[in-house]
């Protein structure tokens, strides 16, 4: 998620493990400096574009490591504000604090490698967009109520935003299974055959949602509304470039890409460039994540420095069809 809903989620899990066990601003200040922590791996720069994409999210967000790191920083803290003797309030606070924020970022589409140092594996539900109002704005709500009241009605405040964003979270995931479901019988009947489903939401939304399945021709692309009322989806069907990626078989950054995206990508030539995107994020043809892997020369293909192509929509346009799209499924989608 976005660093302002890691921000505020911090603050309030750190108000409501230590409630008035010390004063309410202590407990969101350091709720929102450590849900903040994990972050900061964004500043380490591991070389090249891919790597540092698919290194986001690996060590600074494994539960095992942020359980080690816990009772440093909770001892800190209670040695900084002179009170040791709720060392273990802290502690927990702090814990909960730290592992919260990876857990929400697995929420998201991107990939979290939690089980580090166990499994490298990026788990992501895509159940929820990376920066989601609805899910933000009770929990700025509830922490702010808790700073201006810093009473049990401020604390009630900060509950009631931590219940509410918990409950968006798991209507986001029950939307998610709705539309996957629809998404599959479609599919089916049109005579689809699907090696890889993905189900995400569109930005800002859980209204509206973008349905991905990887074929043996290729891939397709589709959106489903909560607001259309018949189960027919219309999809339309793209190249994936098959023949493109075996040229690059051994390119460690292709290698890695294909296992990131968890199988999600396109291979394509542009000016004797060839590039892949990761299917999860964006949509045809405007990903967010697309990089120029090798060239050719002289019939070969020769890999090349990874570079991050920009490709961006018109953001107005899109943000009109996605208000059209939500309740008129003959909408197209923007190409």
């Amino acid at each position: 998620m976005d660093s302002l809903s890691q921000l505020a989620l911090g603050a309030a899990v750190g108000i409501g493990v230590m409630g008035r066990r010390t004063a309410v601003w202590k407990a969101a200040l350091w709720g929102a400096v450590c849900g903040t922590l994990p972050d900061l791996d964004s500043f380490i720069d591991h070389g090249d574009p891919v790597s540092n994409m698919t290194w986001h999210r690996a060590q600074s967000h494994a539960l095992f490591y942020l359980t080690l790191l816990a009772p440093l920083l909770a001892g800190l803290i209670a040695r900084l504000h002179g009170e040791a003797d709720r060392f273990r309030r802290w502690w927990l606070a702090v814990w909960l604090v730290l592992v919260t924020h990876p857990l929400l970022d697995a929420m998201t589409v991107y990939g979290t490698q939690l089980a580090l140092p166990f499994t490298d594996h990026p788990y992501g539900v895509g159940s929820i967009f990376i920066i989601d109002p609805l899910y933000t704005l009770p929990l700025l709500v509830g922490v702010g109520g808790a700073l201006v009241a810093s009473n049990r009605r401020g604390l009630r405040w900060n509950l009631a935003g931590l219940a509410l964003s918990s409950a968006y979270l798991a209507w986001s995931f029950a939307a998610q299974q709705r539309v996957e479901s629809v998404a599959r019988d479609a599919l089916r009947e049109q005579g689809v055959t699907v090696e890889r489903l993905l189900v995400t939401p569109t930005p800002f939304n859980t209204l509206l949602w973008r349905v991905v399945a990887i074929t043996p021709e290729g891939y397709v692309e589709g959106f489903r509304s909560l607001f259309d009322d018949q189960r027919h989806m219309s999809f339309d069907a793209f190249p994936r470039g098959e023949a493109l990626f075996e040229a690059l078989r051994g390119n460690q950054h292709a290698e890695r890409l294909a296992w990131f995206s968890r199988g999600f990508f396109k291979t394509a030539e542009v000016e004797g460039r060839l590039m892949m995107s990761d299917l999860r994020m964006g949509q045809e043809p405007y990903y967010t994540f697309s990089f120029a892997l090798a060239e050719r020369q002289e019939g070969r293909t020769v890999s090349v420095t990874p570079q991050l192509l920009r490709q961006r929509p018109d953001v107005a346009r899109a943000l009109t069809w996605m208000r059209q799209r939500l309740f008129d499924p003959t909408v197209p989608p923007p190409r």
